[in-house]
């Protein structure tokens, strides 16, 4: 299955460089060195050549290099538009992957929201992130950035002696403007797992 994954990555790049767009590093936006383009993705310094994408100094999974590619594709002048802040299920055609972004984005991090909670700047300072708007809700939250037009808000709640923790993951109102409905529940899923490799989970 890496395999094809690889061959996805590699099809979507012989898009891209096929008709490369002239204001692709402002639109993602990064810097351009030739034909390598060079930005922040998922906390770490994200390269693009017509021959890979490259992610930090160790080996990714090549679904973010599906992810980064789609970005890529999907690049455009838009800024992103962070608030009100949509939740998955509001996107036009979400419903097929509502359930496995539940699963995969949300649930996945209810164990850990004591750690999380001690970590926030960590996660924050590596994921570009900042503190969420006032009135985000929950007992804590936070913003972060996995992909640079691409916001994400977690707001957590603590567990009580009535209630278990809960997670919930918010999206950028105009998140869809950059990336599929499907890699967006992607986007959501591999920023939960570096939140967790982050505090250590």
């Amino acid at each position: 299955m890496t395999d094809n994954y690889a061959k996805i990555v590699q099809d979507n790049l012989n898009r891209l460089y096929g008709h490369l767009p002239e204001d692709l590093a402002q639109n993602l936006p990064g810097e351009q060195a030739g034909e390598r383009f060079v930005f922040d993705a998922f906390g770490e310094k994200c390269v693009i050549d017509p021959n890979g994408i490259t992610l930090g100094e160790k080996s990714h999974s090549s679904v973010f290099g599906i992810l980064i590619s789609l970005y890529a594709l999907n690049a455009c002048p838009d800024s992103c538009i962070a608030l009100p802040f949509k939740s998955f299920k509001e996107f036009p055609d979400s419903a097929p992957y509502a359930g496995a972004f539940a699963t995969h984005t949300e649930h996945l991090l209810v164990p850990h929201v004591a750690r999380i909670k001690g970590a926030v700047e960590t996660i924050t300072g590596a994921l570009k992130g900042e503190s969420a708007p006032s009135g985000a809700g929950g007992d804590f939250s936070f913003m972060v950035y996995p992909l640079p037009k691409i916001a994400l808000c977690y707001i957590f709640y603590e567990a009580d002696d009535e209630f278990p923790a809960s997670v919930t993951c918010l999206y950028s109102h105009n998140a869809n403007r950059f990336m599929p409905i499907d890699g967006l529940a992607d986007v959501g899923e591999y920023t939960t797992r570096k939140i967790l490799t982050l505090i250590g989970g």
